[in-house]
């Protein structure tokens, strides 16, 4: 079935959504990383970006945050582009864990196995894979420019976050030898953990994260450069791997309930991807028990629940300028 969404449409069930939850009070920030438990509470943005690289955008979409968990999402995509998907197979897998990100029993159970780029163990072991392998510097270069060309526009590097999630990294740590003990790790552990913890310090907008939710929706192509970062082949690999773990042990529950493939960062950001139609993004620091923002999550659903629309009811979503009339 062909479904037709007009711009103005879309635009009023962002402002809706933000009406709706801008004063929800649930969740706290993400303590445990003492940057992110100072940041503003109650900060809240929601951006749309279309195929044609226009965005729809209300509340503090300019406002910069700590990408975190979502810059994941790019480094898989980069690790697919240099190795394809049948080594990404073998060196670390594509399966949902079911268990907290960070978890390091996830790790033991599967037996050596990373499991996905999409939670801590992976996405370190992923980082590890970015060529070339041995040089912290090129390998920095190629994280920056990828994820660069994802949002369309430079992110820049959170100092403050940078160091914070330095000294509190502790589990991560322990996950990075544990994967070295398992040979699952295919460069030096503590230059891949410090990368890894500098990715997710980046800083990036809401209307920036939603360009990168719209280049996976896109196929590859960022709406807004024009630029092809992907391979179009890579995009079910990619929205597949965000479908089943994108909100880690409560992925079942946020799919069945809102039909969009979405990853979260404990920064309070997520970003979902509807394939050929639109890449959406929201953010709000305060997250609940699995790491994941109250107010984004809430406003996210809400969207897709007011336009009707679901990645698995076989629709065919356009983005039109305004309805036809029928004579």
């Amino acid at each position: 079935m062909e479904r037709r969404i007009t711009k103005e449409e879309l635009r009023a069930a962002v402002n809706e959504a933000y009406e709706r939850f801008r004063n929800e009070k649930s969740g706290r920030n993400a303590h445990y990383i003492p940057y992110l438990a100072h940041i503003d509470s109650e900060l809240f943005a929601i951006a749309v970006c279309l195929p044609d690289g226009e965005i729809i955008e209300a509340g503090d979409s300019s406002y910069r945050f700590g990408i975190e968990s979502v810059s994941k999402v790019a480094t898989a995509l980069l690790v697919l582009k240099d190795y394809g998907a049948n080594t990404i197979m073998d060196m670390i897998g594509a399966d949902a864990t079911g268990l907290p990100f960070n978890s390091i029993m996830a790790l033991l159970l599967e037996k050596d196995h990373p499991s996905t780029p999409l939670v801590n163990a992976g996405a370190i072991a992923a980082v590890s894979m970015v060529r070339p392998v041995g040089d912290e510097r090129l390998k920095w270069e190629n994280i920056q420019h990828n994820i660069d060309e994802l949002c369309g526009s430079h992110l820049p590097l959170i100092d403050e976050l940078y160091k914070s999630e330095s000294v509190s990294n502790h589990n991560n740590r322990a996950i990075a030898w544990l994967l070295k003990s398992y040979n699952r790790i295919y460069d030096e552990p503590e230059m891949s953990l410090d990368l890894y913890t500098r990715q997710c310090s980046l800083g990036v907008t809401t209307s920036q994260l939603a360009v990168f939710a719209g280049t996976i929706a896109g196929s590859g192509v960022n709406p807004v450069t024009k630029r092809e970062v992907f391979p179009r082949q890579l995009t079910n690999k990619i929205v597949s791997m965000i479908a089943t773990v994108g909100f880690y042990e409560k992925t079942g529950d946020w799919l069945f309930s809102t039909g969009i493939p979405a990853k979260t960062g404990v920064g309070g950001g997520i970003l979902g991807v509807l394939p050929g139609a639109f890449g959406i993004a929201a953010f709000s620091p305060p997250i609940d028990a699995a790491g994941n923002s109250v107010r984004a999550q809430k406003a996210i659903a809400h969207i897709m629940k007011r336009l009707g629309l679901n990645v698995f009811s076989g629709d065919r979503v356009t983005i039109a300028e305004k309805q036809t009339v029928e004579c």
